[in-house]
C-alpha cells in the first residue's frame, strides 16, 4: 500500500497558541513588564522590548481552565492571557546570596562571602485546588514561593525550615501536584531535583505536603517521616565518594492513572567505573515509576529508556510530552482512546555536549507499565536482583514471596527499591541530525495526533503521524513557520538565528494568523 503524506488542514485558529510556546521554551525570549507593540514589514505583530535586563524564560504553564499562561524566567514570573498579552509580573531576584550558605544567610550568618545573585526558575506548577501558583528557584538552596493566579501577589515564601531547601543547583528539578484524597484540605508534590553535589543536605525525589495555610511548619514537609523511614530517596555519601560527578536531572514528571512518572538523566555507573576521573561521562535516560499513595515510596521503580534508529541507540533524554492518544493512533497501537502515550526526544551524544543529532520516539505507558510490572512479579519469585547499585551500594538478591501481584500494586516493605535491566525501547518516529530537537508537544486534531518539536535553532515544526495497515509511521517534517530573517546587523542570512527573536517570531505569527481566521 502506498505511503500517502499526512498534512490535516491546520488552521492556527484551533491550534493552542501556548503549545507553540512550549516548544521554544528551552530558549530565551523576553516579554518585558512594560513593552510595547508595532507591526513588522511582513505584517506580523511583535512587541518591542523596553527592558534589556530581562532575560529568558525557563519554564511555562497553561491553565487548564482559563487558558491564562504563567511563564517563569530568570529574575520574573510573569502571567499572559490566552491571547499573548501581558496580565501581570512579578520580580523574584536578583538577590543576595551565595550557593555555598546552608542554610541561607537569612537565616544565619554565612562565612562565604555575598553578592548579587540570579534567580532561575525550575519550577512552576499551578495548584488548582489551593488556587495559586507554585515558582521554585535557585536561590537561598532553592526555595519556593505561593503567587496569587489572578494578579501575582506574592501569599508567602517558604525559607525558614530545611524542608523549604529544595537545591540551588540551576538545573534539574521537575515535578508534579496531586491531590490527598484522604485530606480535602492537603495536595502532595512529587518533586526530583538534582542536588548539586550536595546530597546529604537535599533529596534526589520527595514527596512533600501541601496545605491551605502557607504558614503552617505542615507546608512542603515530608509526606510521611518516622525513625527510619520517609517520602523521599536521597543519593548516598558513599555513591558520591565513588562517583564524584553522580547527581540525577529531572527533566519531566507527570501523573497517569494512579502513578507519578519521572524522566531524568543519571550517571551511567557502569561507564563509570571507578569514577571516570577526569574522562567523558556517560549519561543514562531512567523513567521512575511511584504509586500516587505510596507515602513510604515502597514502589520505587526505575527503568532505562532509549531508542533506536538505523542501528543508532539514542539514550540521552532533550525533552518529553505525555499526550492522550487519538482514535486513528490508539487503534493503530491496539490502545484505547483514553490511553496516555509519551514523546521523548532523544540525543546520542554525551550530555556535556549540544547535541544536534536527534531522534523523535513514542512510547506507550501500556508498553512501559508491562515492563514495571513484569520486573516486580519476577523479583517476587525469587527472580533476579534488585539491580539498584548506586542507591543500595551493592547488589541484592530478590526475595521469593506468595504475594499476589497485580497491575497496580504499590510495593511492600521489601524487594524495594526496584531496578531494570533491560532498556525499555521506544518507536522512532522522526530523527534530525543538523538541528538539534530540543522540545516536543503534542496535540489531538480530530482523529489525528500531531506532534510539535522544536530545535536548538529556534524553529518549529509540526509531524503528522501515519497510520497504515495498523502501522504507526511518521510522516516528513512541514515548517509551520521558518524563520530565516536577520536579527542583528551582524547577523548574515541562514546563521544561528538569536532564540529570543525566534520564539517572538512564531508567536506573533501565530497571533496574526488567528486574528485573521477570527475575522
Amino acid at each position: 500500500m502506498p505511503l500517502h503524506l499526512f498534512l490535516p488542514p491546520l488552521p492556527i485558529s484551533i491550534v493552542s497558541l501556548p503549545l507553540f510556546l512550549l516548544l521554544l521554551l528551552p530558549y530565551s525570549f523576553s516579554v518585558p513588564l512594560s513593552s510595547s507593540s508595532a507591526v513588522d514589514p511582513g505584517g506580523r505583530t511583535e512587541y518591542r522590548i523596553s527592558d534589556p535586563t530581562f532575560t529568558c524564560f525557563t519554564h511555562l504553564v497553561v491553565h487548564s481552565g482559563t487558558g491564562d499562561i504563567y511563564a517563569g524566567a530568570v529574575n520574573q514570573i510573569v502571567k499572559l492571557s490566552a491571547d499573548l498579552r501581558l496580565q501581570a509580573g512579578h520580580v523574584t531576584g536578583p538577590v543576595v546570596d551565595n550557593n555555598e550558605c546552608y542554610p541561607p544567610h537569612i537565616v544565619r550568618p554565612c562565612e562565604h562571602s555575598l553578592d548579587w545573585s540570579n534567580n532561575v526558575n525550575k519550577l512552576l506548577l499551578v495548584d488548582y485546588s489551593g488556587d495559586r501558583l507554585l515558582a521554585c528557584g535557585t536561590k537561598w538552596q532553592g526555595v519556593c514561593m505561593f503567587l496569587r493566579l489572578d494578579n501575582l501577589f506574592k501569599l508567602g515564601e517558604l525559607h525558614h525550615r530545611k524542608e523549604h531547601y529544595l537545591s540551588g543547583a540551576r538545573e534539574g528539578m521537575a515535578g508534579v501536584i496531586v491531590s490527598d484524597k484522604d485530606h480535602k484540605d492537603q495536595n502532595h508534590l512529587f518533586i526530583g531535583a538534582a542536588v548539586g553535589g550536595k546530597p546529604k543536605y537535599f533529596p534526589s525525589l520527595s514527596s512533600r505536603k501541601l496545605v491551605s495555610d502557607t504558614d503552617t511548619p505542615d507546608m512542603m514537609s515530608l509526606v510521611y517521616q518516622d525513625e527510619f523511614i520517609s517520602s523521599q530517596i536521597q543519593i548516598p555519601l558513599d555513591t558520591v565518594a565513588q562517583y564524584p560527578n553522580f547527581d540525577i536531572y529531572y527533566i519531566y514528571a507527570f501523573s497517569s492513572g494512579s502513578f507519578i512518572y519521572f524522566l531524568a538523566l543519571q550517571l551511567d555507573t557502569e561507564l563509570n567505573e571507578g569514577g571516570n576521573g577526569g574522562a567523558e561521562k556517560f549519561y543514562n535516560t531512567k523513567i521512575v515509576r511511584l504509586c500516587s499513595k505510596d507515602n513510604r515510596f515502597h514502589s520505587y521503580v526505575e527503568f532505562p529508556l532509549g531508542c533506536t534508529k538505523d542501528g543508532v541507540e539514542y539514550r540521552l533524554i532533550q525533552a518529553a510530552f505525555k499526550q492522550r492518544a487519538g482514535k486513528k493512533l490508539a487503534l493503530a497501537l491496539g490502545l484505547g482512546e483514553n490511553d496516555d502515550v509519551l514523546f521523548v526526544v532523544f540525543a546520542k551524544q554525551n550530555r556535556s555536549n549540544p547535541p544536534t543529532e536527534t531522534v523523535l520516539c513514542l512510547f506507550t505507558l501500556h508498553d512501559i507499565n508491562k515492563a514495571i510490572t513484569d520486573k516486580v512479579k519476577s523479583c517476587f519469585r525469587g527472580e533476579g536482583k534488585l539491580s539498584m547499585p548506586w542507591l543500595l551500594g551493592k547488589e541484592l538478591p530478590c526475595i521469593n514471596t506468595p504475594l499476589q501481584i497485580e497491575d497496580d500494586f504499590c510495593g511492600y516493605d521489601f524487594n524495594q527499591p526496584l531496578g531494570g535491566n533491560h532498556v525499555i525501547q521506544g518507536h522512532p518516529l522522526y530523527e534530525d541530525r543538523v538541528q538539534g530537537m530540543r522540545a516536543v508537544a503534542g496535540y489531538t486534531y480530530g482523529e489525528d495526533t500531531l506532534v510539535f518539536v522544536g530545535t536548538r535553532t529556534g524553529h518549529a515544526w509540526a509531524l503528522g503521524i501515519l497510520t497504515v495497515a495498523g502501522v504507526s509511521l511518521p510522516t516528513s517534517q512541514y515548517s509551520l513557520h521558518y524563520v530565516t530573517k536577520s536579527t542583528h546587523p551582524s547577523q548574515q542570512e541562514g546563521s544561528r538565528l538569536d532564540h529570543q527573536t525566534c520564539l517572538c517570531e512564531v508567536c506573533m505569527f501565530l497571533k496574526a494568523q488567528k486574528s485573521k481566521s477570527s475575522s
